[in-house]
């Protein structure tokens, strides 16, 4: 026991002999860096006094500064940024829905400004701008070099106004301008629809009416249907939704889910970091879901197709998502301004980042590009007025009669609804595929035990 007691003593005094020896130099090192960052303050300091006394015009003092911030911020990554007063007012107006401009959620690559993704119904979706488009000039200028956020202050402007902005895309071999009016955007969050007996969701974006938007929509739906028996399951379309709300992605999760985690967030601090989950209750009682994603699904669209991938509670369709798994804090500074800071990544239920990676889909389903049609061609020729005929249409031919007057109705029923999903592969491929995926899914499901 004595030797023990003495072999911890002296390894305490040895510690402190150490701690003794390396302080010094630590503090000397603290002060080293202390020094240097105060140096660098005085080179800012001398730099903006030299601009304020002998640029070639004059500069007012407030711009000098916003641009200081602003380049320290975007520096770091394209998502960092200093929202002036009245920016910081724009974002907190868009978040509630409704907001003036184009329609389009960009980011910045290489310089030029990307497109994430253009907002359904907007003038910018309506003029033909694409997920993954290039806007390298607005209205002849270039943007190449501007900070994002003077990039997006370009295509501003009064309602009504003409824009015209010069794209590059992929595929095209030569930059064309496109024209665009300048509109109010107003964003309908979530729009729902039925196809045979599938409820379509379209998610537009993720603001503060999305989840109330989302119920509403397929509370409808269900009821069109005749109830939620007659449904054979729900498809999500998050195709082109940039993004938006944290807790309005995590509360779309959550409504399709009965437990588990949702998302994890991890930043710069271990201790930081946040878990999200999933409380019990499935608005659709376990029925199937696709979930569609593109290039232009980004942000909180990957954290809702993550969370229902991960739990196996939907089956993802379409092409790679953007890739965007990091989170932003809004930081409100002096003056009524605000300051967008990357603050963690987040992680999907797996522990996976799909940071620069995305989501990839279970199943890749390409959107095929739209034919512009033939001037003068017969939609209906001789091969199609082959294909119509059947046995019902011979002459003389037999009638069925073990068919009751309501099975008949049914299965006439059934077959409008097969011809209506076979229109909607010309309309919208992708979605087309999701709800033949369901309709397979039910067709061979076991049959409910009483």
């Amino acid at each position: 026991m004595k030797k023990f007691v003495m072999a911890a003593l002296g390894g305490t005094v040895a510690g402190a002999l150490l701690t003794t020896q390396v302080a010094g130099p630590l503090l000397a090192q603290e002060a080293a860096k202390d020094s240097s960052v105060y140096e660098q303050l005085d080179l800012f300091g001398d730099i903006f006094e030299r601009i304020r006394a002998q640029y070639v015009e004059p500069v007012e003092t407030e711009a000098l500064v916003e641009a200081a911030i602003n380049g320290m911020l975007t520096s770091l990554d394209p998502h960092s940024s200093y929202l002036s007063a009245k920016d910081f007012d724009d974002m907190q107006v868009q978040t509630r829905g409704e907001f003036g401009g184009l329609g389009i959620e960009v980011t910045q690559e290489e310089g030029f400004i990307k497109v994430i993704s253009p907002m359904d119904g907007t003038p910018a979706a309506k003029a033909g701008i694409q997920a993954g488009d290039f806007i390298t000039h607005v209205n002849g200028e270039s943007v190449l070099g501007l900070v994002l956020d003077d990039a997006v202050a370009m295509m501003r402007g009064p309602i009504g106004s003409e824009i015209i902005i010069t794209v590059v895309r992929e595929g095209t071999p030569e930059p064309f301008d496109v024209s665009i009016i300048r509109d109010t955007i107003k964003l309908s969050a979530v729009r729902g629809r039925t196809v045979g007996n599938t409820v379509v969701l379209r998610i537009t974006t993720f603001n503060d009416q999305t989840t109330p938007g989302m119920n509403d929509a397929l509370k409808k739906g269900i009821e069109e249907l005749g109830g939620i028996d007659k449904l054979d399951g729900v498809v999500i379309d998050l195709r082109n939704n940039p993004g938006g709300l944290l807790n309005e992605a995590i509360s779309v999760s959550d409504a399709f889910l009965d437990k588990g985690e949702i998302v994890s967030t991890r930043g710069r601090d271990p201790a930081s970091g946040e878990r999200y989950n999933a409380q019990p209750g499935d608005l659709i009682n376990g029925k199937p879901i696709v979930l569609l994603i593109n290039g232009g699904s980004a942000s909180a669209s990957e954290i809702v197709a993550g969370a229902l991938q991960d739990h196996r509670r939907a089956i993802v369709v379409g092409t790679k998502s953007f890739g965007k798994g990091s989170v932003q804090t809004l930081i409100p500074l002096r003056g009524d301004g605000a300051m967008r800071l990357t603050t963690a990544r987040y992680y999907t239920p797996s522990g996976r980042s799909i940071q620069a990676l995305g989501i990839s889909p279970d199943i890749v389903v390409n959107q095929p590009a739209v034919e512009p049609p033939v001037e003068g061609a017969d939609e209906k020729g001789p091969a199609s007025a082959v294909g119509d005929r059947t046995e019902a249409s011979l002459r003389g031919a037999i009638s069925n009669d073990s068919m009751t007057d309501d099975e008949k109705r049914l299965y006439e029923e059934e077959l409008a609804r097969a011809e209506e999903s076979a229109k909607l592969r010309d309309e919208d491929y992708q979605l087309a595929y999701a709800v033949d995926i369901l309709k397979g899914l039910t067709a061979i499901a076991p049959e409910a035990t009483p």
